[in-house]
C-alpha cells in the first residue's frame, strides 16, 4: 500500500526518537543538530515538568480543547489556563531553539507529537474518566489534534524553509488500547478494547489530513505494523529488542510495501555501549532472513535509540546518538 507522503530518500541515516534530558532548549536542539546531519530532530524536553512532557505537549497541540493538570493527571477543562500557555511557551522556546540552529538548512527534519489514542488513554474528561471511555471523545481529540498539527508544522516550515519536515505520532499507548488493558481513571478495572477498524480509521484520517509524511513511534510490544500500514504511515519506528518472530514477518511486509523502518536498536539509557556496527548486527539478520537485496538496507532501515532520552544523562545522550549515527552508517558500509 502506498503512502500519501513517502519517507525522505535517505542512506545510511540515524535520528532520536524524542525527548532529551536536562531543561536547556539551546543546548538541546544543539546536541540535535550536532549529532544527526541527515535528520535532526526537535527535541522535547520533559524535564522542565507539566507542559514539556509527551501529554502535556499533545495537549498544547489541541484546537478549541483545553487541558489542565490534576493531582490525577491531565483533564480537559473549559478554558486554556495555566499549563496550557506554560505548553505553549516551551514549544516557542524549543522552535526558537531549534531554528537559530537550522539557519540555511536543507534537507529532512523530524517533528514528534503524541498520538491520537494514546492522548485520548491518558487524558480524563471532566467527570473523571479517561477520554478513551467516550468514543465521541476520540473523535474529537483526533480532530482537534489534526488541526493543531496542521497549524504547527506549517509553523516549522516558515522558521526553516528548507526542512522537508517529517511528523512523528508517539503512540505508545496504543497496543494496550487495542487490547482492553488501558486502566480506568480508578485503576481497578480496564476499559474496553477499540475495535482495529476504528483505531486505523481514526489514525487514517489524522495521516491523510497532514501535508507531511508520518512515522508512528511506538516503544511497547505488539506494535500494530499491519494496522499502521493500512492506516498511511511512511514509517514505524519501534524498540527492535521486543520483536518476536510475528512482528518480524509484519515488517517484512511493511517493507515490501514501502514503509521505512526506524530500528530502536541503541540503548535509551545509560548502559554499557556495545560497538555501533554490532548493535545492527539484529537488524542485518531480519534483512538475511527476509530476503531482501542488501544494498536497500541502509535506504530503507534507520537507526534510533531504543525510546526517548530524557532518562539518560546529557554525555549518554549525546554519545547514544553519535553511536545510532555510526550504526546506521554501518548498513550501508557493510550490509551482509
Amino acid at each position: 500500500m502506498s503512502t500519501p507522503h513517502a519517507f525522505p530518500d535517505l542512506r545510511g541515516a540515524a535520528t532520536g526518537v524524542g525527548s532529551l534530558p536536562g531543561t536547556d532548549a539551546r543546548e538541546a536542539a544543539r546536541t540535535s543538530t550536532g549529532a544527526l546531519e541527515q535528520l535532526p530532530f526537535l527535541p522535547e524536553l520533559p524535564a522542565r515538568g507539566p507542559g514539556a512532557d509527551m501529554i502535556g505537549r499533545g495537549a498544547g497541540f489541541l484546537v478549541e480543547l483545553f487541558a489542565q493538570t490534576e493531582p490525577s493527571g491531565w483533564r480537559f477543562t473549559d478554558r486554556p489556563g495555566r499549563d496550557t500557555r506554560r505548553a505553549h511557551s516551551w514549544l516557542g522556546e524549543d522552535l526558537d531553539a531549534l531554528e537559530e540552529f537550522t539557519q540555511g538548512y536543507r534537507g529532512a527534519l523530524k517533528v514528534q507529537a503524541v498520538g491520537p489514542w494514546t492522548l485520548a488513554a491518558a487524558v480524563e474528561l471532566k467527570y473523571g474518566e479517561k477520554a478513551l471511555s467516550d468514543r465521541g471523545a476520540c473523535r474529537d481529540i483526533a480532530g482537534s489534534l489534526t488541526e493543531g498539527l496542521r497549524r504547527h508544522l506549517a509553523d516549522v516550515r516558515g522558521r526553516i524553509p528548507g526542512a522537508e519536515v517529517v511528523l512523528q505520532l508517539d503512540e505508545p499507548s496504543l497496543p494496550a488500547v487495542l487490547a482492553g488493558s488501558v486502566r480506568t481513571a480508578s485503576g481497578f478495572q480496564r476499559l474496553r478494547s477499540v475495535d482495529r477498524q476504528v483505531a486505523e480509521e481514526v489514525l487514517r484520517n489524522v495521516i491523510g489530513a497532514l501535508d507531511a509524511p508520518v512515522v508512528v513511534h511506538c516503544c511497547a510490544p505488539d506494535v500494530p505494523v499491519p494496522l499502521l500500514r493500512r492506516a498511511g504511515v511512511a514509517g514505524v519506528s519501534l524498540d527492535f529488542s521486543l520483536l518476536t518472530e510475528r512482528s518480524d514477518e509484519d515488517l517484512g511486509e511493511a517493507v515490501e510495501a514501502g514503509t521505512t523502518i526506524l530500528a530502536g536498536v541503541v540503548p535509551s539509557t545509560d548502559l554499557g555501549m556495545s560497538d555501533p556496527a554490532g548493535s545492527v548486527q539484529g537488524v542485518r539478520t531480519l534483512w538475511r532472513r527476509l530476503g531482501f537485496a542488501p544494498d536497500l538496507l541502509g535506504r530503507r532501515v534507520l537507526v534510533t535509540p531504543t525510546c526517548g532520552l530524557s532518562g539518560a544523562s546529557p554525555a549518554y545522550a549525546r554519545t547514544a546518538l553519535s553511536q545510532s549515527v555510526r550504526a546506521a552508517q554501518s548498513l550501508v558500509d557493510n550490509p551482509e
